[in-house]
């Protein structure tokens, strides 16, 4: 047991372990239950990253509890109780932000002025056709539709809590769009996120008020995607068009949705990267064979903070079993040649990534605060029968949440590139051929491009995790001379992403390659091994002590094998079995007397022997890899994955190139040659889709219910 002072004890450890892990699977449960039943309700309160993205991302629908829509019409007659007595009452009998010194008597008129306010951005015929993409100079300017569904969702989740004066005909006119599949074009850019994200919103707005100059998408779920206008689209669905009552206009665009919406999806995004983060660590431990005392507990004991220990603990639990790492049990090598411990990438890892999980689940914490809040001005006090003017609309809080998770998402591909380019170096990588060739290197530079790629990748990156808050314009009559921009941020934040999705993609193939070839050389090392001690025993002197010649000239032939894995096949054989003759010279009481000339020919019919043992090995490691046997528990679910599933296969070399006019039809063993880049690809669609993730989710809650299982079934036998 440990006496030092300062080293947590094991349940207290434990009980610290993972917050990060266990908060992104919780989410990921929650997810599929809603998923299952197709739709969220809006209670004002309860909204959480299984919401938006249930919403956002899978299409379901929008309902509210009748009682709720009852409370949020409470407060309308608060405000009716205002305006009976002549009371003026901001932005729904006076002007806008610094128009706010005038008067109107027009009430819905000044709903229609507020829209001709904000409707201003810009859009284009691309955003507007049913054929996207078709221009090839004019790029979208508009939101992805995922996020726009998100973002009514988040509307209505804050104005149903009863601070916006808003009739329950409003937001059920909002849930029927997403009823009916019909989602706003909204566009990307022009919103400061000060009074809140009122141009996004106005667009919603005029999409329920059936306005001809807004336009909506609909039909996704049927596989016919069109673009039409709100007024077609309500028409078509036989909805009637909304008319906006005091205040109601206001209520809808005055506050924070699309930010929140943004930024919520992409945080859920980066939770996963951040995970896979983790089991990228472990995967490229594997394929660099690397010592990985740095995992044990009792460095983060001594400090202890919670990142540092969940990722730690992460790590070591994605490599349980493995039999490519030492140093997870008493196996430590103190005696081993050349590097004692791995480099920073590697082993700093845990502390690198503990203020990235941290700040991960404190920027959830303020996003579900955000979503479950009133970000009206007005906002209306039923209780006590009275109304605030106020600035609940700066999002501030959701810049420094995406701000935090942007940085988040930087660190976490600095350390993914520096570990993909330590694989990729072959004096890096402990013995892996230079560019994780799996043919001649000479002719076969396989990853360089992915490494290079990966840079260029980091870097824009890098850009991106500046901050956003620091570059406020004054607005709007110097009304809003202060402002969030925190929907810039989150659109920065989701870019960001994107970029990460690439170095995670670029970094679980380099993995898989490189524990293919970790596995390829040793396994084929052992192999040789009986072969070789049969092709030397007779030339050896049997009475040499202990027997100890042909071990040590195999340690010596190991070391020379992994050293010279920069040369081709043949040049390999032949320079790893130099080390016979040397063995010879050095100690030549441990052979029959051989003289130069036959330690020369004993040497080239060994290197014979190897050169032939190696291609047909490396022949059948090729169709039938055996890389998921060694691997731990983690990293195998990874592997199995982008091998099986996804069917990227292992890169044999130049062979794979697709060319014009290829014999084989550009086929390989039954499948297709491709670039490189495209079986990236496929692994990166599968990073942004949520189905890697998946996959090891999966494989972690059975896990977990194992342990639950096991828990129990120990609790009955002491219970009897």
């Amino acid at each position: 047991m440990e006496s030092a002072q300062g080293v947590m004890k094991s349940n207290e450890l434990e009980s610290r372990a993972a917050p990060h892990l266990h908060q992104t699977l919780r989410t990921w449960s929650q997810i599929n239950a809603l998923i299952e039943i197709g739709e969220v309700e809006a209670d004002g309160n309860s909204l959480n990253l299984a919401s938006v993205v249930a919403v956002g991302r899978h299409g379901c629908v929008l309902t509210f509890d009748k009682s709720v829509l009852a409370r949020a019409e409470q407060s309308i007659q608060v405000l009716q109780d205002y305006l009976s007595n002549g009371s003026f009452l901001y932005g729904v009998n006076t002007g806008f932000g610094g128009s706010a010194d005038t008067r109107t008597e027009d009430l819905l008129g000044l709903q229609r002025a507020l829209m001709q306010l904000v409707q201003s951005a810009i859009l284009t015929k691309e955003d507007k056709s049913e054929s996207p993409n078709s221009n090839e100079y004019l790029d979208s300017h508009s939101m992805p539709s995922v996020w726009v569904r998100a973002t009514v969702l988040i509307r209505c989740n804050a104005n149903v809590r009863g601070h916006s004066g808003m009739t329950a005909n409003v937001l059920n006119a909002m849930a029927l769009l997403l009823k009916h599949d019909i989602v706003p074009v909204i566009p990307l850019r022009g919103s400061l996120s000060a009074s809140g994200d009122i141009m996004p919103l106005s667009y919603i707005a005029g999409a329920i008020q059936g306005s001809p100059d807004i336009f909506v998408r609909t039909g996704r779920r049927s596989g016919t995607p069109k673009v039409k206008s709100a007024e077609q689209a309500l028409n078509d669905a036989a909805i009637e068009p909304i008319v906006l009552g005091a205040k109601e206009g206001l209520s809808l665009i005055n506050g924070t949705a699309a930010a929140t919406a943004v930024a919520t999806l992409g945080l859920y995004e980066a939770h996963q990267l951040a995970i896979l983060s983790q089991v990228l660590t472990a995967l490229t431990s594997e394929a660099i064979y690397a010592n990985v005392e740095w995992t044990h507990p009792f460095i983060a004991s001594v400090r202890p903070h919670s990142g540092q220990i969940e990722a730690a603990q992460n790590i070591r639990n994605f490599l349980h079993n493995s039999k490519l790492v030492y140093g997870l049990k008493q196996d430590k090598d103190r005696f081993k040649k050349g590097l004692i411990q791995e480099r920073y990438a590697l082993r700093s890892s845990p502390q690198w990534l503990s203020p990235q999980l941290e700040d991960l689940v404190h920027a959830e914490r303020q996003l579900i605060v955000e979503l479950n809040s009133t970000s009206d001005n007005p906002v209306i006090n039923v209780a006590e029968n009275d109304v605030h003017c106020g600035a609940n609309f700066q999002a501030a809080t959701v810049t420094t949440a995406t701000e935090k998770v942007r940085l988040a998402l930087q660190s976490i591909g600095r350390m993914l590139f520096s570990q993909t380019s330590e694989m990729i170096n072959n004096d890096l990588s402990n013995g892996l051929p230079p560019n994780l060739a799996a043919d001649d290197p000479s002719l076969s530079f396989c990853l360089k491009g992915v490494d290079v790629n990966t840079a260029a990748y980091t870097s824009e990156l890098g850009f991106l995790a500046n901050p956003v808050s620091n570059h406020v314009q004054s607005a709007e009559m110097h009304n809003q001379s202060i402002n969030s921009l925190a929907l810039i941020s989150a659109r920065q934040t989701f870019a960001a992403v994107e970029v990460l999705s690439m170095i995670v993609a670029n970094c679980l193939y380099t993995g898989c390659q490189g524990v293919d070839l970790r596995t390829l050389h040793r396994t084929f090392l052992e192999g040789l091994k009986g072969p070789c001690k049969q092709l030397l025993s007779p030339h050896l002197n049997v009475n040499e002590p202990n027997m100890r010649a042909f071990d040590t000239f195999w340690e010596s032939f190991e070391l020379a094998w992994y050293a010279s894995a920069s040369l081709d096949a043949a040049d390999r054989a032949a320079k790893a079995s130099e080390t016979l003759a040397a063995a010879f010279v050095a100690a030549p009481q441990t052979h029959n007397n051989l003289t130069v000339a036959e330690v020369s020919k004993l040497q080239r019919a060994l290197s014979d022997l190897v050169l032939h043992s190696y291609l047909r090995h490396r022949d059948a490691f090729f169709r039938h890899p055996t890389t998921a046997e060694h691997l731990g528990k983690g990293t195998r679910v990874m592997y199995l994955f982008v091998r099986n599933k996804l069917g990227v296969p292992l890169h044999r070399g130049l062979v794979e190139h697709p060319v014009a006019g290829d014999p084989s039809g550009n086929m390989i063993d039954g499948r297709p040659k491709r670039s490189i880049g495209s079986w990236i690809s496929i692994i990166y669609e599968a990073v942004r889709n949520g189905e890697l993730c998946s996959e090891l989710f999966r494989s972690l809650g059975e896990e977990s219910m194992g342990k639950q299982s096991e828990v129990m079934n120990g609790q009955a036998q002491t219970s009897q």
